[in-house]
């Protein structure tokens, strides 16, 4: 599913469980948003989702918000290598930001 800034804005509630910041190619990062049992891809208002240049637009954009945690996650290419076996293969996650019990 999808969220658009102004509908996350509207929302009463301004936690944010989990910020997936992903990675396209290390070159685009892309917002994946954790609210309570909803996952959700902040997009435009056509439903395009919102493509960033850093992490940092990410999280600026969303300074506002209680995080309670950040995750920037780089998928691995290795499994779609040339003559390899496919794998199921996890994707390297790296904790930026989050509060501890």
């Amino acid at each position: 599913m999808r969220i658009t800034f102004d509908e996350l804005s509207n929302r009463d509630d301004n936690a944010i469980d989990l910020l997936e910041i992903i990675s396209i190619e290390g070159q685009q990062y892309m917002a994946r948003l954790h609210l309570g049992n909803r996952l959700l891809i902040l997009s435009d208002k056509e439903g395009k989702t919102l493509l960033f240049r850093g992490s940092w637009q990410i999280q600026d954009i969303l300074g506002g918000y209680v995080i309670a945690r950040t995750d920037i996650v780089y998928p691995s290419a290795y499994h779609e290598m040339v003559g390899m076996e496919p794998a199921d293969i996890s994707p390297m996650r790296i904790r930026v930001q989050g509060q501890t019990s």
